[in-house]
């Protein structure tokens, strides 16, 4: 579904990314994961048309991305920090995220789910961190499009809202679409990632399964296998 090749990017003298090779199979969840600074935003930002490498290339469905807009009515994006309009109440941005993206939106189910009816018309700059984040991933999966990608989806979420997610990531599996996520929450990767693309200083470092990985680094755990990578490297 996603092919890149040899993705560079610097910000000033600071290179971000240093050549990544990344292929990413359709109907999967894969996280993204890597300390900060390890290049994880800036590679879902090139993916998403936000960031211009310097040099490689991005292909979805095996046409490039460059000068191609219309890929992105594809993909579905959560991004880390919920900056809504303050003046805005929460029915007013749902209806119009659904006239901008012009595509059927599935609300009304989404919006029982996260229990948002009392917020509809309460103006966004008043609602809690959660609250907004509820709002969020409304927006984010109410449209049904082939790729979703979530940063750091748990965000403010309370455990009732974190389980939700979790079973509208498992439904969206179960309909063959791919599903990009990062995380500082390794319990949640752990239960729901089928693959770990691990980034450290602008490089793929590791890329397979947690038990790959665990066996790699000789750890028992996944939490224990990060750990040894972010501090020593492999045994």
């Amino acid at each position: 579904m996603i092919l890149i090749k040899d993705l560079k990017k610097k910000f000033g003298k600071n290179e971000v990314l240093k050549g990544i090779d990344l292929e990413i199979g359709e109907g999967r969840i894969i996280a993204v994961l890597g300390p900060n600074g390890s290049g994880k935003t800036t590679l879902i930002k090139s993916i998403l048309g936000m960031v211009i490498p310097d040099q490689g290339s991005i292909e979805m469905d095996g046409k490039p991305v460059k000068r191609n807009w219309n890929y992105r009515n594809n993909i579905d994006y959560l991004p880390q920090m919920a900056n809504f309009p303050g003046n805005l109440k929460v029915s007013e941005l749902i209806g119009m995220i659904t006239d901008l993206r012009s595509k059927p939106a599935d609300t009304e189910k989404l919006i029982q789910k996260f229990h948002l009816q009392p917020f509809l018309n309460k103006k966004l700059g008043n609602l809690s961190g959660g609250t907004k984040q509820k709002v969020n991933l409304v927006l984010t999966f109410m449209f049904d499009s082939p790729l979703i990608i979530l940063d750091e989806p748990t965000t403010g979420l309370d455990p009732i809202a974190h389980l939700i997610l979790k079973e509208l990531i498992a439904e969206e599996r179960k309909k063959g679409k791919t599903i990009l996520i990062t995380s500082h929450i390794m319990s949640f990767v752990e239960e729901i990632a089928e693959e770990i693309v691990f980034l450290l200083e602008g490089k793929i470092y590791f890329q397979g399964s947690i038990s790959q990985l665990n066996e790699e680094t000789h750890e028992k755990d996944f939490e224990h296998a990060i750990a040894k990578i972010l501090t020593s490297g492999y045994a």
